[in-house]
């Protein structure tokens, strides 16, 4: 098995295009609901940087909580995306 480095960063957020169909989109509170849920955590906290940090730590994810909230205030659904997508590959993967 072959793990990848997964690094949160302004230069690696991927557009939203690939992102959980269209629930990011369009329901963008929703996949923060399913983010939250998948975490154990509290719903209220699917989105922006607090989560982020949250599964940064959890996940020895190199990074900063002021790059977290960064992302999180200035590309909130590109990053709430990037965070579900990197949830998937985990499960995927049987890290989760």
């Amino acid at each position: 098995m072959v793990h990848q480095k997964v690094v949160f960063s302004f230069l690696h957020l991927s557009s939203c295009s690939s992102c959980s169909g269209l629930c990011g989109c369009f329901c963008y509170l929703c996949l923060g609901c399913t983010i939250a849920s998948d975490m154990g955590e509290c719903c209220m906290f699917g989105t922006g940087y607090p989560i982020r940090s949250v599964y940064r730590t959890r996940y020895n994810i190199k990074g900063s909580m002021c790059n977290d909230c960064l992302m999180s205030l200035f590309c909130p659904v590109c990053s709430t995306c990037q965070l579900k997508r990197d949830i998937k590959h985990r499960k995927e993967q049987g890290t989760f």
